[in-house]
């Protein structure tokens, strides 16, 4: 009997410290758009992100909550031993969500799989190699973060810096360079990308609006790598947000695309 209830206690105790380190947060949304001259519709979004910490391992699960089924969007683990960083990704996400307007790829890489990172004793550079045999060099020097990875596919490096009160990020990935500007002028955020996008954002935090203009985008067929393109013509949108004592947010967006009106209360916790 003693047995028993000593294993009883040492169940409790172990259970106890689980839940002493396992984080609960997420978001909540509902949002209400006239759609201009076709029929309104409401939408509804939650998401919960669980997050377990052990020592100096993180695990963390996210999903949405607001179907019928509860529904699986991250899964991942980290976890350090001295200088070597271990990342597992252990789901695999769907990144096409309407494949006749994003042109996404046909055939999607299942992108789970497990990165190995080392904190090597050159400058601030830390390396990085993957299941996939990509290898990736990252640091900060002298201001300017840089990321360069090397894969078949086409080599990826991203270098970013503040200079002169004016942020700066450019990508190149397999030749292909965009870029992107952003800066303060007169309390007023502005923000340029190679893409043609242009925002404007105004007043204080959690009471804001934000100008954005959308480029166009011109149509594309199906080919055998991506899927088609719906042409856009270029819009614009003007976002007010602003930010309750109970902790909710409340936004109004409208877009010129189809004249349309967004309500949306949102909240994080």
């Amino acid at each position: 009997m003693k047995k028993l209830i000593a294993l009883f206690a040492v169940s409790a105790v172990a259970s106890t410290s689980a839940v002493a380190g396992i984080a609960l947060s997420g978001t909540s949304s509902v949002s209400y758009d006239d759609n201009g001259s076709a029929a309104s519709e409401t939408t509804y979004d939650a998401d919960l992100l669980v997050t377990g910490t052990a020592g100096s391992t993180t695990v963390t699960v996210g999903a949405d909550v607001d179907g019928a089924t509860w529904s699986t969007t991250s899964a991942a683990m980290t976890t350090s031993i001295g200088p070597v960083t271990v990342v597992a990704d252990m789901f695999d996400e769907v990144s096409i969500e309407d494949s006749t307007v994003s042109g996404g790829v046909i055939a999607e890489t299942v992108d789970t799989g497990v990165t190995i990172s080392l904190d090597a004793p050159i400058g601030d550079a830390t390396v990085g190699v993957d299941n996939s045999g990509n290898v990736t060099i990252s640091g900060t020097w002298s201001g300017v973060t840089m990321s360069h990875t090397s894969k078949s596919a086409g080599d990826t490096t991203t270098a970013s810096a503040a200079i002169a009160g004016m942020d700066v990020s450019v990508t190149n990935k397999a030749g292909a360079t965009t870029w992107s500007l952003g800066t303060t002028v007169s309390g007023v955020a502005l923000t340029l990308a190679s893409s043609q996008k242009v925002t404007a954002t105004f007043g204080l935090a959690g009471n804001t609006m934000t100008v954005s203009s959308i480029p166009a985008v011109a149509s594309a067929a199906q080919d055998a790598t991506n899927y088609s393109v719906t042409a856009v013509a270029a819009y614009s949108t003007v976002a007010i947000s602003r930010s309750l004592t109970s902790g909710a947010t409340l936004a109004a967006t409208y877009s010129t695309d189809n004249d349309s009106l967004t309500l949306k209360a949102s909240v994080a916790f």
